[in-house]
């Protein structure tokens, strides 16, 4: 009997590591990225690569919006207080970032040209005006839209790449538990599956601040969209009452 007791303490000791715990593995991420498989690895580059676009894009943005509708500010200032289209006409050409003050110049220069021609046609000349406020509208809302449209793609297809790794990582987990040697236990496919899901973890930190950049910058733009469209009434309103008589 005492022999037998004595075999199993044996072998316990053998099974065992030392301290009698087995010792914790490396969670942290930069140990997951570290035995992460290829695969995962160029997912979790590409998303770097995308927050890292996306943040460029939001600050550069929000400059630029934030330009925008201060020149607008002071833009429509100057024209309200003077209402000399010369006059509006220089302040227009010092605001390169006002979609009003491009569009005025726009204007402004098409209706010269119309005045030059002295076309007898009065309509014709305010459509030519008209047209001329058009083109400058579409113009200035491509600028202003200008890689805004990364962020809904990062947005929309960040979630998804992760996923992508999150999938390979846990099927390479499984399948790697599964060619093994030994009892199957947490302390095998934990890791793996760690590091599996880690990649759906980037990929949202990723899409959930360019999605709610895109449509903040978004409703930024519609803002200055709207301001274009009454600006450019008034001034049409201006033209047939006071130029093209």
């Amino acid at each position: 009997m005492n022999h037998v007791i004595y075999g199993y303490l044996v072998t316990l000791h053998h099974q065992q590591p030392a301290g009698g715990a087995a010792p914790a593995a490396d969670m942290s991420p930069i140990a997951l990225i570290a035995q992460a498989t290829l695969p995962v690895k160029v997912v979790l580059l590409l998303l770097l690569l995308f927050s890292m676009a996306s943040w460029y894009i939001i600050g550069f943005k929000w400059l630029y919006l934030r330009r925008a509708f201060a020149e607008n500010e002071s833009f429509l200032q100057v024209f309200e207080e003077t209402r000399q289209l010369n006059v509006a006409a220089e302040a227009a050409a010092q605001r390169t970032r006002s979609p009003v003050a491009q569009m005025y110049k726009a204007g402004y220069d098409e209706l010269l040209r119309v005045k030059a021609a002295a076309a007898s046609d009065d309509a014709g000349g305010i459509e030519n005006v008209e047209r001329a406020l058009r083109r400058a509208t579409s113009r200035q809302l491509t600028v202003l839209e200008n890689l805004v449209p990364f962020l809904a793609t990062v947005g929309s297809t960040g979630p998804f790449i992760g996923l992508f790794g999150t999938v390979y990582g846990i099927m390479h987990a499984f399948m790697q538990l599964s060619s093994g040697q030994g009892s199957s236990t947490i302390d095998r496919v934990g890791p793996g599956i760690a590091e599996a899901l880690f990649t759906t973890a980037v990929g949202l930190v990723a899409a959930i601040p360019a999605v709610i950049a895109y449509n903040y910058f978004m409703r930024q733009i519609r803002v200055l969209q709207g301001e274009m469209d009454v600006f450019g009434n008034d001034f049409l309103n201006i033209v047939r009452r006071h130029i093209l008589k």
